[in-house]
């Protein structure tokens, strides 16, 4: 049964990070056990975006640097990647990797910093609907993928985490294209899973020592956690962490999915926890998006779906005084139904498909998404 390591680190100092990190992987076998030495392995990070690391939306550089130091003392060379959101464009790479703090980690460590945005194809035969997947040509020049992703909200998934990671070895506005044919909460929720199958990592590690709740995976707040977690599994990871910031996992619609099939079992006692207990990390409390269910209207007659539906929407509220008239939310909305007038964003919501893919972007953190009154009481009852 898949193992997952909890430890309890405070702060960002890399000394501490590589020690504990170092236990976490000999609980699940040693490196030994999932590469070997002259291996060349991709840490998949989280670079959504332009950020500094204090604002916990990327992977902390200094957690990266642990688990480089770590890697290379095994003998592995070490490529870090991921393909953010909007364009892939080597510019748009090295403004993540200065800003977030990956040039000095490759500057001090010897790491390389991908710079290939090519394309390429790869069968993946387990997956449900994604068969043949287009993504970054980086994976075919490794020999393993590592995935080192941040414990966050998200407006659409609730959660993102290890398994939601991998979506970022999807090039570029092509991700786009998935929200758009999969608008639906739990296919989008499969092709995620698809996504990871086709990733396929061999570890998984998440910095949970600073995470962030509310409107994420951008726009909302850092909040300690003191959290590392490391698995086999990115599946099995992703329930000890929603676990951990007090949520059901199974309100998490990847997780929910995963458990339709059969990858995790639905109470899930296959987890072997080792490490901390999770009760001796858990939050107090932690604020989540609440994200509606699709299967809600089913059960709601034909003839008044269409005004239950309107009434239970959310929707994007572009804050115009925020707005820096960058444009980033009109390039990277699936469906393009935001134009921009005067430097200033306007959306047709009746194109809307909410993935929030604006507000995900917005580097002004100037999209809030409004709740309607009904929508609100009902989160209440």
């Amino acid at each position: 049964m898949p193992k997952v390591a909890l430890r309890k680190v405070t702060a960002y100092d890399e000394a501490v990070i590589r020690k504990e990190l170092i236990k976490a992987i000999d609980d699940l076998g040693g490196l030994g056990k999932f590469i070997s030495p002259g291996d060349k392995v991709m840490l998949k990070l989280n670079l959504l975006m332009k950020k500094k690391p204090e604002e916990a939306t990327t992977t902390h550089p200094t957690f990266v640097e642990a688990l480089v130091n770590i890697l290379h003392d095994f003998g592995a060379v070490v490529l870090l990647a991921d393909s953010p959101g909007g364009p892939f464009n080597p510019g748009r790479l090295k403004g993540i990797y200065d800003a977030g703090g990956y040039q000095d980690v490759s500057d001090r460590t010897g790491a390389i910093l991908n710079y290939d945005v090519s394309e390429s194809k790869r069968e993946c035969e387990p997956a449900k609907f994604l068969k043949t997947q287009t993504v970054m040509h980086a994976l075919d020049t490794v020999d393993h993928v590592i995935s080192v992703s941040k414990l966050k909200t998200h407006g659409m998934m609730k959660f993102t985490g290890a398994v939601k990671n991998q979506f970022g070895i999807v090039p570029g506005v092509l991700k786009a294209e998935y929200h758009f044919t999969m608008p639906k909460t739990e296919d989008f929720a499969d092709a995620l899973i698809d996504i990871c199958m086709c990733a396929n990592p061999v570890l998984s590690f998440m910095d949970g020592i600073v995470g962030m709740e509310g409107d994420g995976p951008s726009a909302g707040t850092p909040v300690d956690i003191g959290a590392v977690i490391v698995s086999e599994s990115p599946y099995h990871l992703d329930v000890v962490a929603t676990q951990i910031i007090g949520i059901d996992p199974m309100s998490v619609p990847t997780i929910e999915q995963s458990v339709k099939r059969q990858l995790i079992r639905s109470d899930f006692s296959d987890i072997v926890l080792v490490g901390e207990r999770v009760e001796s990390l858990k939050m107090d409390s932690f604020e989540v998006p609440e994200i509606r269910n699709v299967g809600f209207l089913e059960a709601v007659p034909n003839w008044l779906r269409k005004p239950v539906d309107h009434l239970l929407k959310t929707k994007p509220i572009f804050d115009h005084d925020t707005c820096i008239g960058c444009g980033e939310c009109a390039s990277s909305c699936p469906p393009k139904v935001i134009e921009m007038k005067d430097r200033l964003p306007y959306v047709h919501l009746e194109g809307c498909i909410r993935c929030f893919c604006c507000q995900e972007l917005c580097p002004a953190k100037a999209v809030d998404i409004h709740r309607s009154w009904l929508m609100k009481r009902l989160l209440k009852l």
